[in-house]
């Protein structure tokens, strides 16, 4: 037999003790399931509701919650169940949140893409006109309380300076809510030197300079390699003076794949715990995946309970 691959963690994440103690000082949430007919997302959301961070409703094909439910043993009796099968459930979904109904939004047996479609157009009343919605995830290494969040690594493709300005204030928001006062980002590039042949170092640069005006209740550095994100031993012997450099809680990516790379390195090969969800909308869209262990889908459940500002 060979060896385990030796950059995959031993280590099993748990669900970060001060994310769950911040979200017990909220009233439970109304949450909406889309497509809540799969033993998955059903078990899921028990484990939210068990835990105080969810108040289920159920929506999708009533007969296949039902039959779900029973395989699991779940007693859904006391819940609101509503019949809206395949993509009729997203729409329901965004629905029930214009009308003030429901504080969150989970994913559940449906597709990334026909949930978003259902959720995310103007048409579907969730977003202002011209907002943008951008993805964090909250990381937290082994051992260790202090969340690091990463924007975005599973929503925005290719996301222009415009849509990046909108992940990062979406995240400093969210650094407020958390209890972080003044929190501190880096804007990710492969250099901490404005080149023109790299167009991301160009882009850091503006970013930075909008934020110094749009943010300033945070400390916003770009560009930044990710050593100098990451150490300050790095940034002393580059001689990168920043408050940011080895103490960063954010990390704006370029592009989904660096940002999903990043995501996926801390959570397969250190072992990290990461909850996450979409911002920008009328309430917090919290993408939950099939692979999630129970720990980033309880650190979900209670990002998404701090960023509806339930109270």
């Amino acid at each position: 037999m060979s060896e385990p691959y030796p950059f995959l963690s031993k280590t099993d994440p748990t669900p970060p003790k001060r994310l769950m103690e911040l979200a017990q000082n909220h009233a439970t949430p109304r949450v909406a399931l889309v497509n809540a007919g799969a033993v998955n997302p059903l078990d899921g959301i028990r484990e939210a509701a068990e835990a105080g961070l969810a108040e289920p409703i159920l929506i999708g094909d009533e007969y296949k919650i039902r039959g779900a439910a029973e395989e699991i043993g779940y007693d859904i009796s006391q819940f609101r169940l509503i019949h809206a099968p395949h993509a009729a459930a997203s729409e329901k979904a965004a629905e029930l949140a214009r009308l003030g109904e429901a504080d969150a939004i989970m994913k559940g047996q449906i597709h990334t893409s026909t949930f978003l479609k259902g959720l995310l157009p103007t048409r579907a009343g969730l977003r202002e006109p011209g907002a943008r919605c951008g993805h964090v995830f909250h990381i937290t290494a082994p051992g260790s309380d202090r969340p690091l969040l990463l924007t975005d690594a599973a929503l925005n493709v290719n996301p222009s300076v415009e849509t990046r300005q909108a992940c990062l204030t979406h995240a400093v928001r969210l650094c407020h809510e958390l209890g972080i006062e003044r929190p501190r980002a880096g804007l990710l590039a492969p250099t901490e030197d404005p080149i023109e042949s790299v167009p991301n170092t160009m882009e850091s640069a503006e970013i930075a300079k909008w934020a110094k005006e749009k943010l300033p209740d945070a400390d916003v550095a770009g560009p930044m390699a990710m050593d100098l994100i990451l150490s300050r031993e790095a940034a002393k012997v580059k001689h990168y003076d920043s408050p940011v450099a080895g103490d960063a809680d954010i990390i704006l990516t370029p592009n989904i794949t660096t940002g999903n790379a990043v995501f996926k390195l801390m959570v397969l090969g250190m072992g990290c715990c990461a909850g996450g969800l979409v911002l920008g909308a009328k309430v917090p869209i919290l993408l939950t995946s099939r692979s999630q262990e129970a720990a980033a889908r309880l650190a979900s459940a209670a990002l998404g309970v701090i960023a509806a500002g339930v109270r």
